[in-house]
């Protein structure tokens, strides 16, 4: 007979046992645990969640609050207190070299007039006299009262003895001095293909589009790389501010390729980049032979074509005449140029993507691709920005299944004026993101800076509500061609990602994928777009290091 006693003993042991085995069932070590959120995770089924955890910079569970610091016990926590988590934001269309360049020289973003431009060079002039060149960029004549081109003649008379050189905001429109013009030994107007040498009587007045532009700035003197550096840390230190984590550098010189690969190797950078290679032949025969490069944070495996020029400066290639003057623009190559290269590139492993403005540039380019391409769906050739699209060419996006790659803040930008140079009928294939977004099935959304401000929330507010920073117009520019608050998120975050082969890897919150995200003062998906613009970001995080807090 069994002693009560021993029976006892028999039942307390087996109550230990199950305590031990499920009652403290050893947690798991990981770097970090994120909890009390509201985790857009946008995968497929756009999910939410409330905590999640990383370890060795990736993303290893994401689920309930509870749950996760059930399993898991990290040297880091952050208690998200309620504010919403997304997947770091991409730029899919960005120029940092321009912008680092741009803090370091005169900034003539929201000039009203050509005389306060003068002022501003001479301020900067006075600060710093040790310049060789004065260098600024950023004018728009469309913002002054005359809406006219500025010409070299108030350049002369305040700078004499010093070349200037003055890209327009787009970068496809430049006036610079007499000095400049005589340093580069340009003497009078001629014919340059893909451009324009502005002039009277066969006398350079100082405007030069788009090609033309090269003929002074190939005058300017290099950066030395610390300096290159030094300004690029000051850009990315702007970049991470706006919860951008990674960005698609659209066409970078060999030299400032080579440069990135040195910057990365020694850990002198954070934020990811996926850059493209400026097309020229001395760059297709190096980097064919080359082939793709690719690195936890720098990617270069795709080609950056330019066809055309800017809807602003006129140079943008339409099918008709500008609306406001006897001119198609002009493509900055031959159609056979382009055929060639694009033949070349498509028997290749690298993408390409091509900046097409224009209703003729477009439809010459998709053509191209659509002749080359054979398979289409896996090569994910970009048309970057597909401004103007002729009513007969937005299907070619799903027949050749190329991906849009669009800036929401230019439709904001220029809806001023944009109707002065298309007219009505011909504005409507503008900006048209919707119809792409409708044919091809995903948007890749970028800014352009520094053409446009380099925060991402300014496209998304652009994107869907269609508005400027002051909520004009009424009712929203062109709102048919609007994308929802799901869509415009997918755009900047996992279809970015796609559109740079990356999917796998980043663009949502998913177990096994690098944990880039950031938290928000408020929720964009839900508080009312007047008030998207002011969001702040709160920290931002690459491989699940903080890279940006807001102190």
């Amino acid at each position: 007979m069994i002693n009560p006693y021993d029976m006892r003993s028999i039942y307390l042991n087996c109550v230990f046992s199950l305590f031990l085995l499920f009652g403290c069932k050893p947690t798991k070590q990981v770097d970090l645990i994120v909890y009390n959120a509201r985790v857009y995770t946008v995968d497929s089924a756009f999910t939410a969640a409330e905590a999640f955890a990383v370890k060795d910079g990736k993303f290893v569970s994401i689920g309930s609050g509870t749950a996760i610091r059930q399993q898991y016990t990290a040297e880091e926590e952050i208690n998200a207190n309620g504010k919403a988590i997304y997947p770091g934001f991409y730029d899919a269309h960005a120029h940092s070299f321009l912008l680092g360049e741009l803090l370091d020289q005169v900034d003539l973003m929201g000039s009203k007039s050509f005389e306060e431009v003068i002022t501003r060079l001479q301020a900067y002039h006075k600060a710093r006299p040790e310049k060789k060149w004065i260098i600024g960029g950023g004018w728009d004549q469309n913002l002054w009262k005359d809406k006219k081109f500025p010409t070299k003649e108030l350049l002369d008379k305040a700078f004499p003895d010093i070349p200037v050189y003055l890209s327009r905001v787009d970068y496809h429109a430049a006036v610079v001095n007499s000095e400049a013009l005589r340093i580069a030994k340009v003497t009078h107007v001629r014919t340059i293909e893909g451009g324009l040498i502005g002039g009277e009587n066969g006398i350079p007045n100082g405007i030069l589009i788009d090609n033309a532009m090269d003929l002074v700035s190939h005058q300017i003197p290099e950066a030395e790389e610390s300096a290159v550096l030094r300004t690029l840390k000051v850009a990315q230190d702007s970049l991470l501010s706006v919860g951008l984590t990674t960005i698609v550098d659209a066409g970078l010189t060999h030299m400032q390729l080579e440069m990135l690969k040195n910057f990365y190797k020694r850990d002198e950078l954070k934020i990811r980049d996926y850059a493209m290679i400026a097309t020229n032949p001395e760059n297709v025969s190096h980097y064919l032979k080359e082939g793709v490069y690719d690195t936890d944070r720098l990617t270069i495996r795709s080609f950056k074509l330019l066809a055309d020029g800017a809807l602003g400066s006129r140079g943008a290639c339409l099918l008709e005449h500008y609306h406001d003057a006897p001119t198609k623009g002009f493509l900055l190559h031959s159609p056979a140029a382009f055929d060639t290269v694009i033949r070349q590139l498509a028997n290749s492993p690298f993408q390409v993507n091509t900046h097409s403005i224009g209703d003729s540039a477009n439809r010459i380019i998709l053509d191209a691709y659509g002749k080359y391409l054979k398979d289409n769906i896996n090569r994910r050739w970009r048309i970057e920005h597909a401004q103007i699209i002729a009513p007969g060419d937005f299907h070619k996006f799903r027949q050749f299944h190329i991906i849009p790659s669009v800036q929401p803040t230019h439709a904001t930008s220029d809806m001023y004026w944009a109707k002065d140079r298309l007219g009505e009928e011909r504005l409507k294939g503008a900006y048209a993101y919707k119809n792409l977004l409708e044919e091809y099935g995903m948007l890749a959304l970028g800014s352009d800076f520094p053409v446009e401000h380099f925060n991402p929330l300014y496209g998304f507010h652009a994107a869907v509500a269609r508005v400027d920073a002051q909520g004009f117009p009424q009712g929203g520019f062109q709102m048919e061609n609007a994308i929802s608050r799901e869509q415009a998120l997918r755009g900047m975050t996992i279809w970015a990602a796609y559109s740079c082969f990356q999917e796998k890897q980043r663009g949502s919150i998913e177990k096994g994928k690098d944990a880039d995200f950031v938290i928000l003062d408020k929720d964009i998906m839900q508080i009312p777009n007047q008030e998207l613009r002011g969001t702040k970001i709160i920290r931002t995080v690459i491989a699940g290091e903080s890279v940006f807090i807001r102190k």
